[in-house]
């Protein structure tokens, strides 16, 4: 009888709580390289991402409050959805204490679960492809402007730490004008899934 091969999915570290984000927005960006992120069951690795505070200009929250940015000026450990260029949904994750307005700006994922739906949500069979951007991921994972505000740790959303170490790279943040001098753009060096290569 021939063997039925499965597709495994990597395992799943301990589920991050809003406590976790109560931190250094820098701290919590390094950390969140290799963490596992999902909505509604749907995601993957966390390969790179951005850090953005309220005191270096190409922060939303930079000039203070609005209703858009409303939520970055909340307590940790909440999403902040925007609309990018008026085209592309962006996920963030609010950190720091309230009213610091400090946001992870979540860049590219390596897909590990629910990969079907994500290439049907995407139009396209690329694993590299489907999450490579924070436009990207945001479509293969259905996420929008409905969940935004929502807490980071409970359902749809669902955040797990990572399980094994890995080298993080640091490097200037991309697609902006302002700050651009800062090393707040954080990643797995060497993936495959990147939005773009760090340099060596």
């Amino acid at each position: 009888m021939a063997l039925v091969s499965k597709t495994s999915t990597p395992r799943l570290g301990k589920a991050l709580k809003r406590a976790f984000f109560g931190r250094s927005v820098r701290e919590v960006a390094h950390d969140l390289i290799g963490a596992t992120m999902l909505v509604d069951g749907v995601g993957g690795i966390i390969v790179e991402v951005e850090a953005y505070h309220h005191t270096e200009p190409a922060a939303h929250s930079y000039n203070g409050p609005t209703p858009r940015n409303q939520v970055m000026f909340g307590p940790p450990g909440f999403a902040y959805v925007y609309r990018s260029y008026g085209i592309h949904w962006c996920v963030n994750f609010v950190c720091e204490a309230e009213g610091s307005a400090a946001a992870v700006l979540i860049r590219a994922l390596e897909p590990t679960h629910g990969i079907a739906a994500m290439r049907r949500r995407r139009h396209l069979q690329d694993m590299h492809a489907l999450c490579s951007g924070p436009g990207k991921l945001t479509e293969a994972l259905g996420l929008t402007i409905a969940h935004n505000a929502l807490p980071l740790d409970r359902p749809p959303i669902a955040l797990h730490a990572r399980t094994e170490d890995l080298e993080v790279a640091t490097g200037i943040r991309i697609g902006i004008t302002k700050a651009v001098e800062l090393p707040w753009r954080y990643g797995v060096r060497g993936s495959k899934f990147l939005s773009k290569p760090f340099p060596r």
